[in-house]
């Protein structure tokens, strides 16, 4: 069984910062690929980062060089380090594994439930 659990959302002012969380519950963590994927109201689920299993990334463009992908294979954690975020950036995000190297195409085969980030401006 797979589970994928998200927390450190939040309320935060234009150009401030988070850090996302997603605890991954597998008996083999690092065989899986992840990413962080985002949704917005009324928009398609957009990928924002992913990692291999070697620690390679891959961002969007959206937020290349604001957002920092990251794994801890002790901890069996995925973090999404968010800079300089921008209310565009507003979404729920939901953390994502896989067996395949989908990078930001959302065909992952487990999601999280999800945890909402709101960005004022």
């Amino acid at each position: 069984q797979v589970q994928l659990v998200e927390s450190g959302g939040g309320s935060v002012q234009a150009g401030g910062s988070l850090m996302l969380s997603c605890v991954f519950s597998a008996y083999t963590y690092s065989h899986y690929y992840m990413a962080w994927f985002r949704q917005a109201p009324g928009k398609e689920r957009e990928g924002v980062a992913a990692i291999d299993l070697h620690d390679y990334t891959t961002y969007s463009d959206s937020v290349k060089g604001r957002f920092t992908i990251s794994r801890d294979n002790i901890k069996n954690t995925l973090y999404l380090q968010m800079n300089n975020l921008k209310p565009e950036d507003s979404a729920m995000y939901y953390c994502a594994a896989s067996p395949i190297n989908w990078l930001l195409l959302p065909k992952y085969e487990h999601w999280g439930q999800g945890t909402q980030v709101t960005v004022s401006s």
